[in-house]
């Protein structure tokens, strides 16, 4: 650990929970968002039919003597360990396993994270249920007889962030707080929220960053002692590491990585995901108190445009922070996620990245062909398909969506059409 007497790091509340056996208190959206039974309802996720697999023994998960059921679960999820990213602050259900020498590592796929922590007792999961958004479960990590999901709504009193502001939608968080080598906030001032739009200097406090940046600057591998001194830290010191074995025992964790480009990956990720949550609560409900409250077609359509709009440039990219230096990871993260496809006759594809000026090589981004952006309402899936064609036909000259025509956008629309069948019917109909 880089640890000076002035320190700075940050944390995360990706997978932040309570502690387990926890009474879930009565959330917020039975009143809110009636027609979202976020409690009640069935979810219809991968974690959620993993479990019924393994209740009706249909499934066994192995136990690995080191890691418990981790490496398993992972298996059956189909998560590559090449995503693992390591996080030292105590922003989870169990903090008092966390510090700078035994970090949480996150793993993650298109809609799924696991975590992990040495000595923990359980591995913490969060996943995208096409109907629900954020789900959020625990499993005990040793896989005693009769092993289950926990499925723990507590975690909503952080993952619920929205409802500071009367939005009351779940999502997943990342972000960043002054921390200290012993996984503490040391002031809750310098704590925000990360996307693909935060500078890198001001991403990756509190988290080990694996990779080539160049003359970029983040805050990774860097520990806080005295908040007082915090803003003097030369940042500088914790960039362009290949290799986290002086600052921490890396043979405890799958891998010895917490690769650069699978960070860039993950925060992206969850920005687009968040985005597809609430418009798909706000959507749903407008259109039930439209069959049901005699909400109008016109305020219908008002509400569907509060949340079209940020969802469009979310899946374009407006916005992203500048790579300003060729970004390198170390895991083999890169060559994983490319591979997943889909891709065009021709081997295209919106997951190849670019790393260097943007993340993407192209403006829209993968999470186009997610099954939560799938189930979204049709009127809404219509009104973003709107916003993408006319973006990337150039035919929406504003500033922000300057980056999304040319060539870029001309070769981006061919593997859409070419993909993506919902998008493909609609521009059919529509071009």
């Amino acid at each position: 650990m880089l640890v000076h007497r002035i320190t700075l790091a940050f944390g995360v509340a990706l997978l932040a929970l309570a502690p387990l056996g926890t009474s879930a208190q009565v959330l917020r959206y039975a009143t809110e968002y009636p027609v979202m039974a976020y409690e009640t309802a069935t979810p219809t996720n991968v974690v959620a039919e993993l479990g019924r697999q393994l209740a009706q023994g249909d499934l066994t998960l192995g136990v690995d003597p080191r890691h418990g059921a981790l490496p398993a679960l992972l298996d059956a999820l189909g998560i590559s360990t090449s995503s693992q990213v390591l996080v030292f602050s105590k922003t989870s259900l169990q903090s008092s396993f966390i510090t700078a020498s035994t970090p949480r590592a996150i793993y993650f796929n298109d809609d799924t994270y696991v975590a992990w922590v040495p000595g923990g007792e359980a591995l913490e999961i969060g996943t995208m249920d096409a109907q629900l958004g954020p789900v959020f479960y625990t499993l005990e990590s040793d896989m005693r007889p009769g092993p289950t999901f926990q499925r723990e709504t507590i975690c909503l009193e952080c993952h619920d962030t929205y409802s500071l502001t009367g939005g009351g939608v779940p999502r997943f968080l990342i972000g960043s707080g002054v921390t200290s080598p012993r996984g503490q906030t040391v002031f809750h001032g310098g704590w925000n929220l990360t996307t693909d739009r935060t500078p890198l200097e001001r991403r990756w406090g509190g988290w080990y960053v694996t990779g080539r940046h160049g003359s970029m600057r983040h805050m990774g591998n860097v520990a806080v002692l005295n908040a007082g001194e915090a803003e003097r830290v030369d940042l500088r010191g914790g960039g362009n590491l290949t290799d986290l074995s002086a600052l921490l025992d890396t043979s405890r964790y799958l891998t010895p990585h917490s690769d650069i480009v699978a960070l860039l990956v993950l925060e992206h990720q969850i920005a687009v995901q968040n985005m597809i949550t609430r418009a798909n609560w706000e959507a749903r409900t407008a259109l039930y108190d439209n069959r049901n409250v005699g909400l109008s077609a016109d305020e219908v359509a008002a509400r569907l445009e509060t949340v079209v709009d940020p969802l469009a440039q979310a899946l374009l990219f407006v916005g992203e922070a500048a790579l300003d230096a060729p970004i390198r990871g170390t895991s083999g993260f890169q060559q994983h996620f490319e591979g997943l496809g889909p891709v065009d006759a021709s081997g295209r594809s919106l997951r190849e990245l670019q790393l260097h000026g943007r993340l993407f090589r192209r403006p829209v981004s993968y999470l186009i062909h997610s099954d939560a952006f799938a189930a979204l309402p049709e009127s809404v899936k219509a009104r973003v398909f709107a916003r993408l064609a006319d973006a990337l036909s150039g035919d929406d000259r504003r500033p922000e969506y300057a980056h999304a025509g040319g060539a870029a956008g001309t070769e981006t629309l061919e593997i859409l059409r070419s993909t993506h069948d919902d998008f493909r019917a609609w521009y059919e109909a529509n071009r």
